[in-house]
């Protein structure tokens, strides 16, 4: 866990139990989208694409469940990038109960897109710092 510098603590909602009475799979989901949300706002690879053009966009994205998650409590999703491609980078996340044991794992292809051109862009070398920044 130690490899994992992005670390994000969110609430399970009532809401989000299923028929069954755990939590739903897509929430866990959800969980690690807010995750990559928060660490791209961290590298600020976030910027309005009408200002600039840029964004990131979500390529592939898949994940593993490990184990139930019940309510009431809170998740805790870890986040690294271990992968740094051209016009691509690679993201790890870990979804922990809070007791600290494993739910989920996932990984996620996110790509630098320009909007403007409707094409893929290579990673500027000032993103490339900022992920180096966080990981390090």
């Amino acid at each position: 866990m130690d490899s994992y510098k992005t670390k994000i603590q969110i609430k399970i909602d009532w809401s989000e139990i299923d028929h069954f009475g755990h939590i739903n799979n897509l929430a866990i989901m959800k969980y690690i989208q807010t995750a990559r949300v928060n660490y791209m706002e961290k590298i600020k690879m976030l910027p309005r694409p009408s200002e600039t053009g840029l964004g990131p966009v979500l390529a592939s994205t898949s994940c593993q469940f490990k184990k139930q998650l019940f309510y009431p409590g809170t998740v805790q999703v870890c986040s690294r990038v271990d992968q740094i491609k051209n016009t691509s980078f690679q993201m790890r996340h870990i979804v922990l109960d809070h007791t600290g044991e494993l739910i989920a794992e996932a990984h996620d292809v996110v790509v630098l897109f320009n909007f403007l051109k409707n094409a893929k862009q290579p990673i500027p070398d000032t993103y490339r710092e900022r992920i180096e920044s966080v990981e390090s």
